[in-house]
């Protein structure tokens, strides 16, 4: 690992070389490398190098991520992406939820040198099944639009984004026993309001770049996304300009895809694409 790569990663990153092609993950907002983890290893083993640096401002205290900006997460991965592309013939980006929408930020900055993207569970509006109307449409916007903001936190509530009982259970559990490292190991589940705030620029930023995405793009999602539903994805596929355009609706999974029940499929599906993108290139 080059120190480069090494500086990019932060506290809780990390970076596996296999294949001379490389994948950058990009966890959710609020969200920690920990929730990419299985889908590195399923990379790992179709032949790709994967890394997953931790955002700026993620994976420490409420405090540090008080004072992020969505400029701050969006320079991280940045910084990241232009490491890989020094160690590698090809860089795809995959993110998901606000992590997607950064991929998205990378694609429009970046061109070609993006060779393919995977949005997971991207998260323009808040309006999957579990998002009650009265808070996002009414409570929610007073609290951004005010200095409120500065005082009040949105609390994640059960499922958590997860379907599999199991694996919500754990996280559940980690919550309950305050563990000292919970913000290392499942992250922050009460975000504060400025936070709220800069990922809703985040999505404007994101939205208006869209028809400047040219890399080839894969767009998965949960037809049950609890978070965001799969009016999201519509919105990708309709406004994004790439000549390659692939949509997995998935279903028996809720919004953190990378963690769910049908993960192996999830990341089966990504390796497959970002490997059609490395064979036509080659032909090229």
């Amino acid at each position: 690992m080059t120190q480069e790569i090494q500086n990019c990663l932060g506290s809780t990153g990390f970076y596996d070389k296999s294949g001379e092609d490389a994948v950058l993950l990009i966890h959710g907002l609020t969200g920690t490398p920990a929730e990419m983890r299985y889908i590195a290893k399923n990379l790992l083993k179709q032949g790709f190098s994967v890394a997953c640096p931790q955002l700026a401002g993620h994976c420490g205290t409420v405090g540090d991520l008080k004072r992020s900006k969505w400029q701050d997460w969006y320079e991280s991965m940045a910084v990241a992406f232009e490491a890989l592309k020094k160690e590698h013939k090809r860089v795809f980006v995959s993110g998901l939820s606000m992590g997607a929408l950064i991929a998205i930020q990378l694609a429009a900055e970046k061109g070609e040198r993006v060779d393919g993207i995977g949005l997971l569970s991207t998260t323009f509006f808040y309006d999957g099944w579990n998002m009650p109307r009265l808070k996002r449409k009414i409570l929610l916007p007073i609290v951004l639009n005010s200095p409120l903001r500065y005082f009040m936190s949105w609390d994640e509530e059960p499922p958590y984004g997860i379907k599999c009982e199991r694996t919500r259970a754990l996280v559940h559990a980690v919550l309950e026993n305050r563990d000292a490292l919970a913000s290392e190991k499942v992250g922050i589940f009460s975000t504060p309001g400025v936070t709220v705030k800069e990922s809703t620029r985040l999505i404007r930023a994101a939205r208006q770049v869209l028809p400047k995405v040219i890399s080839p793009t894969l767009i998965i999602h949960a037809t049950e996304d609890d978070m965001a539903s799969i009016e999201n994805a519509h919105l990708v596929a309709k406004r994004i300009s790439s000549k390659k355009i692939e949509s997995f609706f998935i279903d028996d999974t809720y919004h953190v895809l990378t963690l769910d029940k049908r993960r192996n499929d999830v990341a089966k599906r990504l390796g497959e694409f970002f490997q059609s993108c490395s064979a036509e290139t080659n032909k090229i």
